[in-house]
């Protein structure tokens, strides 16, 4: 349901599975929580970093749709300079 928010007083996406690309080429996949002064605060985020991760980042991406998010962080804040674009888990082919 557009417009819906679960929880009122957050915004749209909270609690929603997002990708956020990072300016440092880092990928971040989880669940978001806030947008606030410090940056984007998630939860049970699994990140991709292509200097140490030997997959493709698409390949990675779909093992994460396939077998669910492999969180290695359970709350982290990237900070407003390294949060890129923000698109929703559930929109990827």
């Amino acid at each position: 349901m557009t417009g819906h928010v679960f929880h009122p007083g957050h915004d749209e996406l909270h609690g929603v599975t997002v990708v956020i690309t990072g300016a440092s080429g880092r990928t971040y996949v989880g669940r978001w929580h806030e947008r606030g002064p410090r940056g984007i605060t998630m939860r049970d985020v699994a990140i991709h970093d292509p200097s140490s991760n030997p997959l493709v980042l698409e390949v990675w991406l779909g093992k994460q749709q396939k077998f669910g998010v492999a969180a290695t962080e359970k709350h982290l804040v990237i900070p407003i300079e390294e949060a890129g674009s923000v698109r929703r888990f559930d929109s990827f082919p």
